[in-house]
């Protein structure tokens, strides 16, 4: 069982230098001691997971963040492939994005999405969200540990 930590690996996965940008401060805010490593099209996310969990077994992320329309492979596919690992599928999946379509929502947790989040489009509401999502995914939930 993981308990409450002072650093935090987090894998945001989004291709908008924005909300990259936006993410980024919103963590150093709410968790100023937080890694988070970026990656922005969904093959890069699959190399970057592949190499640094699957093969060297270092650097596990606690959260992912995924964004779904992703250049190279969308987000849907990255979350499928993410869910259907032995390995990376304990790893807590936070599909956030801008779409509120009904039918992205329901295809995500098809593909067994920890959570959709909507991107609001408030900064303040935004930095907010980025502490609720720290406080709950990474203070509170008890997740195994890491494989």
């Amino acid at each position: 069982m993981r308990h409450h930590k002072e650093q935090y690996l987090i894998l945001l996965i989004e291709d908008n230098p924005g909300d990259v940008r936006l993410t980024l401060e919103a963590f150093k805010e709410v968790a100023p001691l937080a890694i988070v490593s970026v990656v922005q099209d969904g093959a890069e996310a699959l190399d970057y997971l592949r190499t640094n969990v699957l093969k060297t077994n270092d650097s596990t992320p606690d959260i992912i963040l995924l964004d779904l329309n992703l250049p190279k492979r969308d987000g849907r596919e990255v979350l499928k492939i993410l869910k259907a690992d032995p390995i990376l599928r304990f790893i807590p999946v936070i599909v956030l994005t801008t779409s509120a379509a009904e039918q992205d929502i329901l295809r995500a947790y098809e593909l067994h999405a920890n959570c959709y989040i909507s991107k609001p489009l408030d900064v303040d509401t935004f930095f907010s969200l980025i502490g609720k999502i720290k406080e709950f995914w990474l203070d509170t939930v008890q997740l195994p540990s890491q494989v």
